[in-house]
């Protein structure tokens, strides 16, 4: 239990820290005040995680500081309540909602302007034009059109601090207020352009808003997909409660039909369950007594009575939850290149804008003949204006066109795509920096068991002596050994089973330790174990067998002898089979020019054979645990920091972070998800190769969006500060190229598809 004496944690949020410049300025705002530890910001979800160590900042503290660098903030909340999902949702709508009442109330009077404006300027003029104007401009620039953004400027600039709304503001109002002083001296009026940079802001605020919800949309499905209400037993009864009211113990009722309430084991009854939601796979899933079960499946038939084992924040949907939003709200090594360039950008736009505004004022012949050029093919350049008009429309062009929100939304609007795909199929990144690393793997490390093989034995050969029923060898080998529990036992038996025969009860079964077992069926002495015993035991017929055993051996199985009345009847044999999708996975991974590398403690021989049926390239045997982390540091020095590793993030925790990126895979709520940069889900071995897949497609997406908004501001930039960019064309541009950012983010999911070898399953 927390104390006074311990950090306190806060959860903020912020609906108008839209991009990772917002963001930046957030921190560096918290980071001032006294007492603030590690703060870290999630665009996605407009949120901001605050440690504060005992003494510091109270929770109104962090509202002023946040709301003083210009950000509304909407809620406040201690750690006990962060897994208060609803309510986020909630938060989201409402700004939602609000930039569409916005926009409305800026549009709809800018519309009006516009359709005066045009037959003002060109056919007959209006009277009284300019006292129109001023008044319908006047709610978009000054009330709720634009208050909020002056507002926001205003405390920024205020805290010492500068943000795109400083550069909005500007570009606003001086053109309405130099626009007023057509009332007492004749000239160019400039209130059309502030009431439609307002607009435009305002709308590309709207638009933004939208789209940012289309590509987080995969969290929001997880957040509503859960069950609301469970049929638990009280006294005897079934009740419906809330599902918040769930303890772990609970017996659940679950109908067909029903979502399962929260994670649990089946007690009694047996069903088929869709856990599409949790791995992406869309075929039901056996459940009986003893399986676990995983919150919000769907039960497709059998009623079920399920214990619950998780509930609230442990659940696997709110675990996956949280990890969505910790790598949508994670940080790429290249971003850091956009952060450098935006730390610095409003001011220096605004010194652009000044520089501009001087120049055409100061040296105007000297740029004249740049407007005579940009006239010849530009209609909205006119070389004729006179110079104050140029200088002021020159500086707000620089103004408008330079707001730094594409470079901002580049990279969390490709995480947010790129995460919600991922969780959507099974694969659950954890941060930014896993997909930049790997994207550039050379070596896939694969643990054997339980990863390449399914991690328990199978019976897989019956080969009977000359003259022996192999029906007949089974029956003694699976009546001995169902007296037995040990793993090959079972395996012996439960692989008889489904041949269609029965052990038979056996009498005075005795085990013999490691070496094998021995019992009574139908008065006949039967030995099971391996040579040696056997040849103590003086059973004859054993040489006839010895080539078969040998090869049995040579290909990894576990073979034993079984013997009747001192005589050999055959050999059955069991392994650790291998998972079906293992063989194409590793195909995958050669076709991505990957370097496979098998690490386990098994023997050689055993290790080889699997190997050599599945196209390993490379293996290591006899490596215990401890090994496992040497292994990998062998690794890195031969081929660098681009190791990665799979495991079941359990027992191969260590190596798991040791290799640059780990790999967890594993299934439902019994994942290790805190163990590794990766999670799959599914449990299939072909999901890393869609992970990196995956990886390539968002990181790619990354780049193109910094390029993209990079050069846009880079070119602008300078066409407007030369006076050929009319500020009305600049701010539609800059709306453009923000959501050009987020549409070709939306992108993702299209290039993912198609980079996928087996046909779509992402798709």
């Amino acid at each position: 239990m927390a104390t006074a004496a311990d950090p306190q944690e806060f959860e903020l949020t912020v609906p108008g820290m839209g991009s990772d410049h917002c963001a930046g300025i957030v921190r560096q705002t918290l980071k001032r005040l006294p007492g603030i530890g590690d703060i870290h910001t999630n665009i996605a979800s407009h949120r901001v995680s605050v440690t504060v160590q005992p003494g510091g900042p109270d929770v109104d503290a962090l509202r002023r500081a946040v709301e003083g660098a210009g950000y509304d903030v909407a809620a406040v909340r201690g750690a006990e309540e962060a897994e208060d999902t609803d309510s986020d949702v909630k938060v989201e709508e409402t700004y939602l909602a609000t930039a569409r009442k916005r926009l409305w109330i800026a549009g709809v009077p800018t519309a009006l302007i516009m359709v005066l404006m045009m037959p003002h300027m060109f056919w007959q003029p209006i009277p009284g034009y300019l006292a129109i104007i001023a008044i319908l401009a006047f709610p978009v620039v000054f009330l709720y059109g634009g208050a909020a953004t002056h507002k926001a400027s205003w405390r920024s600039l205020t805290n010492r601090t500068f943000n795109m709304d400083v550069l909005i503001s500007l570009g606003s109002l001086p053109p309405y207020l130099i626009g007023l002083v057509g009332f007492v001296y004749p000239m160019t009026s400039f209130i059309e352009m502030a009431a439609t940079i307002m607009t435009f802001h305002l709308l590309g605020r709207y638009l933004e808003a939208l789209a940012k919800g289309r590509a987080s949309q995969a969290i929001r499905r997880l957040l509503t997909l859960g069950a609301k209400t469970a049929r638990v037993e009280r006294d005897g009864e079934e009740v419906e409660i809330a599902v918040k009211e769930l303890a772990p113990g609970d017996i659940m009722i679950v109908r067909p039909g029903d979502k399962v309430p929260t994670d649990g084991e089946v007690i009694e009854g047996e069903s088929h369950l869709d856990e599409s939601i949790a791995t992406g796979e869309s075929v039901p899933v056996y459940k009986g007594v003893g399986d676990s079960v995983i919150g919000a499946t769907i039960n497709k038939e059998g009623r079920l009575r399920v214990k619950a084992t998780r509930v609230g924040g442990e659940t696997f949907l709110a675990q996956v939850v949280r990890l969505i939003d910790q790598a949508q709200g994670s940080r790429v090594p290249i971003q850091e290149f956009a952060d450098r360039m935006t730390g610095r950008f409003v001011p220096l736009v605004i010194l652009i804008s000044l520089a501009s505004l001087m120049g055409w004022l100061i040296v105007p012949d000297a740029l004249r003949p740049i407007l005579d050029w940009g006239a010849t093919f530009l209609p909205w350049v006119n070389p004729e204006a006179a110079v104050p008009v140029l200088a002021i429309l020159a500086a707000i062009a620089v103004l408008v066109i330079a707001c730094p929100c594409a470079l901002g939304l580049a990279t969390p609007t490709a995480l947010m795509v790129g995460s919600g795909i991922g969780a959507e199929h099974g694969i659950l990144i954890r941060s930014g920096e896993a997909i930049q690393t790997f994207k550039d793997v050379k070596v896939m490390v694969l643990d054997k068991t339980g990863t390449i093989t399914r991690g328990e034995p199978k019976l897989t050969d019956v080969v009977p002596a000359e003259g022996i029923d192999e029906s007949r060898l089974l029956t003694l080998a699976a009546s001995v050994e169902n007296a037995s529990e040990h793993p090959i036992a079972r395996a012996i038996v439960e692989g008889a089973r489904a041949h269609g025969i029965r052990p038979i009860e056996v009498s005075e079964f005795r085990s013999t330790g490691a070496r094998g077992v021995v019992g009574l069926v139908e008065g006949e002495r039967v030995l099971i174990g391996n040579r040696r015993l056997l040849e103590e035991d003086g059973v004859t017929g054993l040489e006839a067998l010895e080539d078969k055993l040998q090869r049995l051996e040579s290909r990894g199985r576990t073979a034993v002898i079984v013997s009747s009345s001192g005589r050999a009847q055959g050999i059955v044999a069991v392994a650790d089979t291998l998972k079906e999708e293992s063989m194409e996975a590793i195909r995958g991974m050669h076709a991505l020019g990957l370097h496979v590398v098998m690490i386990t403690g098994d023997n050689e021989r055993a290790a080889r054979a699997v190997a050599d049926e599945v196209g390993i390239d490379e293996v290591q045997a006899g490596v215990l645990p401890e090994g496992k982390i040497d292994a990998i540091r062998a690794l890195q020095e031969r081929y660098g920091p681009h190791v990665a590793m799979v495991g079941d993030g359990i027992n191969d925790a260590p190596a798991l972070k040791q290799a640059n990126v780990g790999i967890a895979i594993g299934a439902g709520a019994d994942v290790a998800i805190e163990a590794a940069d990766v999670t799959l889900v599914r449990g299939e071995l072909t999901g890393v190769v869609d992970a990196m897949h995956l990886s390539r497609a968002t990181f790619s997406k990354i780049v193109q969006n910094l390029l993209w908004a990079s050069a846009y501001n880079v070119a602008a930039i300078p066409i407007a500060a030369v006076g050929l960019l009319h500020p009305m064309i600049g701010v539609i541009a800059m709306t453009t190229s923000s959501l050009s950012v987020i549409g070709n983010s939306l992108l993702l999911k299209r290039r993912y598809a198609r980079l996928q070898p087996r046909g779509g399953r992402a798709s």
